[in-house]
C-alpha cells in the first residue's frame, strides 16, 4: 500500500511539472511578454526596455525562467497580472468559488439524473424506458455543450423570458438560483449521458452473471437482487466516470462560462490566453491540473473501499 501511494504521489507531481512547463513554453512562443506589458512600449527607450526584461526575468533561458517560476510556486507566489498588475492568487481565489459551485451544481444533476436512468434502463431492457433513456444518452454525447447553451438561451432567455441569459447574479440570496440553471443543465447533460451508458452497461453485466441468476433462485426479492446485488458490483465504474466528472467540471467549464459569461476560472483562462497574460494562465493550469490529479488520486483509494478484491499490492 504504501509503496503504491508513493508512486501514484510521484507520478502526479510529474504530472503537475510537464502540465505547467507546457504551457508556460507556449506562452512565450507568441511573442515577447514586455509588449503586453509596457503597453506596447510605447515611449520606452532601449535601456528601459532591458531593465523591464531583467525584471520580468526574461533575460534568462526559458528553462531558468520556469524553474524560477517553479521555485516561487512552493513559496506560494503565482506571479502578478500582466493586465490587472494584481497577484494571480488573488485573481484565482476570486474566481474559484464561482467555478467551484457551478461545477457542484452540474455534477449533482449529473449524477442524479444520470445513474437512477441507468439503472432503470437496464433493470426494464427492452422497454419504452430502456429506448427513451438511450435515446437521451445519444441526444445528451452528440450535441455538443456551446450548441446546447446557445439554444437555451435562444429560446428560454430570448423568446420565454424566463431565465438570465447569463452572468451569476449579485449575492448569495435564494433568487439568484436561477441564473444556475441554464449553465448547470449544459454543463451536466454530457455528462450524465455517459453516466447513463456506464450505469446501463455495468448492471447488464452483472444481472446476467450467475450469482445473480443464483440469488434469484434462492427466492430473493428483486428490490434486494438489483440494490444490494448488482448495484454494488456495478458501481465502480460509474464510480470512476464520477470522480472524473466531478474534476471536469471544476477543469473543463471554459465553454460554459464563456458562452454564460460566467465569472470563473474557466472564462479567466480564456481570458488570460486572449491576453497573452503567461503568469495567470500557468497559475490557472496548476490549479486545474492539481484538482485532477488529487480527485484521480482519491478515487484510486476509494476502489478498495467499494470492492474489497481489489488489491494495492
Amino acid at each position: 500500500m504504501r509503496r503504491y501511494l508513493i508512486t501514484r504521489f510521484l507520478y502526479s507531481i510529474v504530472a503537475l511539472i510537464g502540465a505547467t512547463a507546457i504551457v508556460f513554453s507556449l506562452s512565450r512562443a507568441v511573442g515577447d511578454p514586455r509588449y503586453l506589458y509596457a503597453q506596447e512600449a510605447y515611449g520606452l527607450t532601449s535601456e528601459a526596455w532591458e531593465d523591464l526584461g531583467r525584471r520580468l526575468g526574461l533575460d534568462k533561458p526559458l528553462v531558468a525562467q520556469y524553474f524560477i517560476w517553479l521555485g516561487n510556486v512552493a513559496r506560494g507566489d503565482l506571479g502578478e497580472s500582466l493586465i490587472g498588475r494584481k497577484p494571480v492568487i488573488e485573481l484565482i481565489g476570486n474566481k474559484v468559488g464561482n467555478t467551484l459551485q457551478l461545477g457542484l451544481a452540474a455534477w449533482l444533476l449529473a449524477t442524479g439524473v444520470g445513474i437512477p436512468l441507468g439503472i432503470l434502463s437496464a433493470v426494464r431492457r427492452g422497454t419504452v424506458w430502456d429506448y427513451l433513456g438511450r435515446g437521451f444518452a445519444a441526444l445528451g454525447q452528440a450535441a455538443p455543450p456551446f450548441w446546447i447553451g446557445i439554444m437555451a438561451i435562444l429560446f428560454f432567455a430570448v423568446k420565454l423570458g424566463w431565465l438570465p441569459a447569463g452572468t451569476k447574479g449579485a449575492g448569495a440570496s435564494a433568487a439568484n438560483i436561477k441564473y444556475f440553471i441554464m449553465p448547470a443543465v449544459t454543463l451536466a447533460w454530457l455528462s450524465s449521458a455517459s453516466y447513463l451508458r456506464i450505469t446501463r452497461t455495468a448492471m447488464l453485466e452483472i444481472l446476467d452473471s450467475e450469482f445473480v441468476k443464483f440469488a434469484r433462485a434462492k427466492g430473493t426479492t428483486e428490490r434486494s437482487v438489483i440494490w444490494k446485488h448488482a448495484f454494488r458490483n456495478a458501481l465502480i465504474p460509474p464510480l470512476t466516470v464520477s470522480a472524473l466528472v466531478l474534476a471536469g467540471f471544476i477543469t473543463g467549464t471554459v465553454v460554459v462560462e464563456t458562452v454564460f459569461t460566467w465569472p470563473g476560472l474557466g472564462k479567466l483562462a480564456v481570458d488570460s490566453v486572449v491576453q497573452n497574460d503567461y503568469p495567470t494562465m500557468t497559475g490557472v493550469v496548476l490549479l486545474l491540473a492539481l484538482v485532477y490529479v488529487v480527485v484521480n488520486f482519491l478515487t484510486d483509494m476509494a476502489y478498495g473501499i467499494i470492492d474489497p478484491r481489489v488489491s494495492y499490492t
